[in-house]
């Protein structure tokens, strides 16, 4: 119920009305049935902005630490990314990043929608990385069709590392969804996950116009920590 009242009533909106975004292609997000929205992620803004957009709930899979911060403040996101449809993931090591999978494939098993930025974490420059395989994971596992989604004009909003800073023109684009039912059954085959990934990739690069870094965003975080600290 918080869900609706959030994404009907109150925050969906507000998000509307202050950054009135664009939308393209939403008739590429199935009305009904399982499926995975697989996007890039430039802003804490984005899982905001998405489900306001859209005709129906949409759940996201969600660092664990976005829900675990302290104080007032920290009590307040976690009321609100829980109600906007958000579950918290541990991404801790391989024991939990197999939890994660789980708990996005219950969410399938529903016939519902599901959030995953491929990237794993915010882009800390601007730019699209390399996927992970957690996707694909799900997808085949799920046999379930894939809907690539950009968000366009969003890092400026709201970048890695920032606070909140302007309003600029917001473009959100959903891709024709992608069928990978030419792998059922392959939802081991290291190779085959790599090359769905990839895939997928691909199509939010077409639709986000971003420059591509075939290096994973976390890495990229690391690099530029260590010149920090250096």
């Amino acid at each position: 119920m918080f869900y609706y009242v959030l994404r009907y009533v109150l925050l969906g909106p507000l998000l509307r009305l202050l950054f009135r975004p664009r939308v393209e292609g939403l008739e590429h997000v199935p009305a009904r049935g399982a499926a995975i929205v697989a996007g890039n992620h430039l802003s804490f803004a984005d899982p905001l902005l998405m489900p306001a957009v859209l005709k129906r709930r949409i759940t996201f899979l969600a660092k664990a630490e976005y829900f675990t911060a302290p104080g007032p403040r920290g009590r307040l996101t976690a009321l609100v990314l829980r109600g906007a449809g958000q579950i918290s993931v541990d991404r801790s090591g391989r024991a939990a990043a197999q939890a994660g999978i789980r708990k996005g494939l219950g969410v399938l098993a529903k016939g519902e929608l599901l959030a995953i930025y491929p990237e794993g974490t915010r882009s800390p420059d601007g730019r699209l990385h390399k996927g992970k395989v957690g996707v694909a994971v799900m997808a085949l596992a799920a046999q379930v069709p894939v809907v690539p989604c950009a968000m366009v004009g969003t890092f400026q909003i709201w970048p890695s590392g920032s606070v909140l800073q302007r309003l600029p023109p917001v473009t959100i684009r959903f891709g024709e969804p992608l069928d990978f039912s030419r792998f059922a059954g392959m939802a081991h085959h290291k190779t085959v996950l790599r090359a769905v990934t990839d895939e997928i990739t691909y199509a939010i690069l077409r639709l986000s116009g971003q420059e591509y870094v075939d290096r994973y965003a976390a890495d990229v975080k690391a690099g530029q920590a260590m010149g920090r600290r250096g």
